[in-house]
């Protein structure tokens, strides 16, 4: 879908993105990464918006730079902005996309209204979208992305300004949209959770680098452990300290979060590490708040690439 070699992009003396080589298949897939990691800058090169400063792309077997509007009418775009103009009504912002992109008149109209059914707007889509809350401005912006029947559809931030409800609402319908039309999207977010709960492959990305790219399952989905809270006893102090060297020393990963009395500890079995972590408290005699069975996460990647 998406094959890049040696992509960089430079500002000035700042490298947005580094030496990049990135193949991304066919389905659903994350672009994660914190803010300024290199997410928009990746995307408006692959879209033809930007000449990279060195590498090549192709997407979908074209050349952005030298087809861009042969590539952009089979690709739709939902930016991370509101670019809105606000006096004018969804169906006929739909609809105008839709045209841009090579599709008639009268089939983009149709295609409008039924792509803003699809996102939940079909009574809404005569509201002029200054008068729209920022969840409905997302399922436009998403509506006009696949109104054009795209076979590729990206995605910049598509949850961001959402509350918890409607961000679950937003992910599963991208998710629907994806599986029900056979289109392929790629996804940007800073969110890691919302990429393992929809995504089928991850492009992961920090400070223009490469972290992590492959199928989800294969990057974090092998390997399991528990979360462990401890505290420790009066009588035995460094008793926490201990039991992560316990378990460091048994080929175990150790992960501290907040303050280091909550551990996550990970390995190839969950059983495995299960035992290995009672062995370790038992030893080192710190006392249990709190133990529960956790697999890896996203997460899990970031940190151990910026430990």
């Amino acid at each position: 879908m998406i094959a890049a070699t040696g992509l960089s992009m430079v500002f000035g003396s700042h490298p947005a993105l580094d030496a990049l080589d990135v193949a991304v298949p066919p389905g659903v897939t994350g672009l994660v990464g914190a803010n300024g990691a290199g997410k928009t800058t990746f995307m408006s090169i692959v879209l033809g918006l930007r000449t990279p400063t060195s590498g090549t792309v192709s997407v979908l077997g074209l050349d952005p730079l030298r087809q861009g509007a042969e590539l952009r009418a089979n690709v739709g775009y939902g930016p991370e902005r509101n670019v809105f103009p606000d006096d004018m009504p969804a169906s006929d912002f739909v609809k105008h996309l839709a045209e841009v992109r090579g599709m008639p008149r009268g089939e983009a109209r149709s295609r409008a209204s039924d792509a803003l059914w699809l996102v939940g707007l079909g009574e809404e889509r005569f509201r002029a979208l200054g008068t729209m809350s920022t969840g409905q401005r997302q399922r436009v912006k998403l509506a006009q992305a696949i109104a054009a029947d795209p076979s590729l559809v990206l995605l910049d931030e598509p949850t961001d300004g959402l509350d918890p409800v409607q961000r679950d609402e937003m992910l599963a319908l991208i998710r629907q949209i994806s599986e029900d039309y056979q289109i392929d999207v790629m996804l940007s977010s800073h969110l890691l959770e919302e990429v393992e709960r929809i995504c089928d492959n991850v492009v992961a990305l920090d400070a223009g680098r490469l972290v992590a790219q492959g199928r989800l399952d294969d990057l974090v989905g092998d390997v399991e452990g528990v979360t462990v809270e401890l505290a420790e006893i009066d009588d035995v102090p460094g008793s926490i300290d201990d039991v992560s060297a316990r378990l460091r020393a048994a080929g175990l990963e150790v992960h501290h979060g907040p303050g280091l009395s909550r551990m996550d500890v990970l390995g190839a079995s969950a059983d495995e590490v299960a035992d290995a972590v009672r062995d370790a408290i038992v030893d080192s005699r710190a006392r249990v708040r709190r133990i529960e069975q956790r697999r890896r996460k996203l997460e899990d990647l970031f940190e151990a690439v910026q430990a």
